[in-house]
């Protein structure tokens, strides 16, 4: 009976190991596919403040990129559009692309907060479908990303972030 329990027990362990090495795998393929897709800014579709489809073709491609993954509760969000709002000037040249899914009208109240609204580099989108997270591995808020004049991942950033980084990794 020890012997039957045993060899049970031993192949068991083994279902298990099994397992776990297969789901690893799984989720590091999961993260180098994710990571790969990235690289170049993928294809999306959100709508703006007016409820017109933005999408990558409507993209400024004589720019450097900056989505930025917000939420008007999030204290970090509003640190960082206020950092944002003080260093316009020193962005001037970099097309800035806020992504929310919150309502158009909560998106339009955080943007009036910190003077966002009506400049020619700030786009502001709503996120209806919530696809951003997923199209841009974004698990938390805020979270940013630089992409180059050519659509290449320059870098990420997770969490509360100053914009002297931002510049800094332009450089």
């Amino acid at each position: 009976m020890k012997k039957k329990l045993k060899i049970i027990l031993a192949v068991f362990i083994i279902c298990i190991i099994g397992f776990l090495g297969f789901k690893i795998g799984s989720q590091l393929k999961q993260k180098k596919e994710v990571a790969e897709r990235i690289q170049y800014i993928p294809d999306f579709s959100f709508k703006t403040l007016k409820a017109k489809t933005f999408s990558k073709k409507d993209i400024e491609n004589n720019k450097p990129k900056l989505f930025i993954y917000f939420n008007s509760d999030c204290d970090f969000c509003h640190s960082e559009a206020n950092q944002i709002q003080n260093n316009l000037e020193k962005l001037k040249d970099i097309q800035l692309i806020f992504v929310s899914f919150e309502p158009a009208d909560s998106i339009k109240i955080f943007a009036e907060k910190y003077q966002l609204l009506n400049k020619e580099n700030i786009i502001l989108l709503e996120d209806e479908k919530m696809l951003f997270s997923q199209l841009f591995n974004a698990k938390s808020i805020p979270y940013m990303l630089l992409y180059s004049k050519s659509n290449q991942l320059i870098k990420k950033f997770k969490g509360a972030t100053k914009i002297e980084h931002v510049l800094n990794a332009l450089n």
